[in-house]
């Protein structure tokens, strides 16, 4: 089975590689080395002397814009939410009133994003929650982010029509988590790409999905 090609959209969650403009302000290239950075190295593995180097400034002015490390983390992690709310706005705006078309559309353009040389690196989100102690306040923003995007997976099962709902949402999200540890640990990519026929198989499911096409 081939990858399907394709260019990341702008609302992508993992077009955390782009250039920054170098007449871009401190603030806006500082934050734009961290988002590369951390999602590359990881956030424990890189340094205030690393972000300030790759943006081009020094650890003071880094500290004049941000007041910690900590609060970098915050910020690239909501703008990274955002870009998860973007994504899915997008997707969905596709097939409004068709909420089977919308999941399946969910899925498809997630397994092509999670394919994209973009994502070897898997999910910013994902990859952070591990790193983070559970006090860290960054912790707060990945839980509001899976608790949004889980409710509104549930919702869409709902509107389909689903036998049970919140078990068929709940099981599409963990299948989504999984792919993204399944790309930190496979070289190849098709076995990531079966996960759109995974999301199609549970939605066809007897005992929580429904046959009828949303």
């Amino acid at each position: 089975m081939s990858t399907p090609q394709k260019q990341v959209p702008v609302a992508s969650p993992f077009d955390v590689d782009a250039k920054c403009d170098e007449s871009a302000c401190a603030r806006d290239r500082i934050f734009e080395a961290a988002k590369k950075l951390f999602y590359k190295s990881g956030i424990r593995g890189v340094s205030v002397d690393a972000i300030a180097a790759e943006a081009n400034t020094t650890k003071v002015t880094l500290y004049r814009v941000y007041s910690s490390k900590d609060e970098l983390i915050v910020k690239v992690l909501e703008e990274q939410a955002h870009r998860w709310d973007q994504w899915w706005d997008e997707v969905v705006a596709r097939h409004l009133g068709h909420p089977r078309k919308q999941i399946e559309a969910l899925f498809e353009s997630f397994r092509d994003e999670l394919t994209s040389e973009a994502a070897d690196r898997g999910c910013t989100m994902a990859n952070a929650a591990v790193e983070l102690e559970e006090d860290h306040p960054a912790k707060e923003v990945i839980r509001e982010h899976k608790m949004k995007l889980g409710k509104r997976m549930r919702a869409l099962c709902r509107e389909m029509g689903a036998k049970h709902p919140d078990q068929l949402g709940d099981s599409l999200m963990l299948l989504m988590r999984g792919a993204f540890s399944a790309r930190l640990v496979h070289e190849g990519r098709e076995q990531i790409a079966v996960v759109f026929m995974a999301a199609k198989a549970l939605l066809d499911s007897a005992s929580l999905g429904d046959n009828a096409r949303g």
